[in-house]
């Protein structure tokens, strides 16, 4: 595990307001300087944070190779304020959109992790709709959960769990990392519903490079293989990691990582 070394990582983090009056959010983000061109920002999973065994490889892999980094919490996760059941996909992109407009400078690779992946791609619509697609050098994507909400948890909830969601607007969902149960709302799944994309193209407008464990149980092997037949309009690869699980968070898996970060900034 390569250990950040860069003294403006590894400080107390900085924080970014976003959104206003009641909807105001205080944002913890981390970030380190490069004059290297492309930057790079991490978007984190799902009840991920910024201090994960990836972002901070990442970290010290731009500080060698020169490059800006950045990374940050969600509301509701990690450093950050707010409320976990208060959260949406719609309300972390907004984030994510404030953190790469007000935070980076110039083009930035994303690396987007399990719910980060979704959140990039939706970054990268955005981003093209106002006509700044420029701001994007790449995207790296690991174990993508696109339209998680609907594709990845209501469509895998049992029976009985739907009719607890129905009933009372909240099912504890299981975890098999030590972190749940956790709440899943009715109203989180519902708002997710406006931001999938899986159904049509998508663009990103530029490389776009995902990796993806044939052994993740969480976003199976052929949900990514079905997002890159989605990505027909911009140059794709694809690298299925044998024996890889969800987190892709060993030292070959982070170095597959870090090569794939370097092909779509040449």
């Amino acid at each position: 595990m390569v250990k950040v070394k860069s003294e403006e990582f590894l400080a107390a983090p900085e924080f970014l307001r976003v959104g206003e009056g009641a909807g105001e959010r205080r944002i913890a983000f981390l970030r380190a300087p490069g004059a290297v061109s492309p930057g790079l920002v991490f978007l984190g999973g799902f009840r991920s944070t910024m201090r994960s065994e990836k972002a901070s490889f990442l970290a010290a892999k731009a500080a060698a190779a020169g490059r800006a980094f950045l990374c940050f919490d969600y509301s509701g996760h990690g450093e950050s304020g707010g409320a976990f059941e208060d959260g949406a996909i719609g309300r972390w992109l907004e984030e994510s959109l404030a953190a790469l407009e007000r935070l980076t400078e110039g083009p930035q690779i994303l690396v987007g992790s399990s719910m980060g992946g979704w959140l990039a791609l939706l970054v990268a619509r955005t981003l093209a709709a106002r006509g700044e697609a420029d701001r994007l050098a790449g995207l790296v994507l690991i174990a993508p959960a696109v339209d998680m909400t609907r594709r990845l948890i209501f469509d895998a909830m049992s029976a009985a769990e739907r009719e607890t969601l129905e009933r009372t607007g909240v099912f504890m969902r299981p975890s098999r990392y030590g972190d749940g149960p956790y709440p899943v709302s009715r109203a989180f799944i519902e708002e997710g519903e406006r931001h999938r994309l899986l159904g049509g193209a998508v663009r990103a407008h530029c490389p776009v490079h995902v990796l993806q464990g044939l052994r993740d149980e969480d976003v199976p092997p052929a949900h990514a293989l079905e997002l890159v037949e989605h990505l027909a309009g911009d140059p794709v690869a694809l690298t299925l990691v044998k024996d890889g699980d969800h987190r892709l968070s060993r030292p070959q898996d982070l170095a597959l990582i870090w090569a794939a970060v370097e092909g779509v900034a040449t």
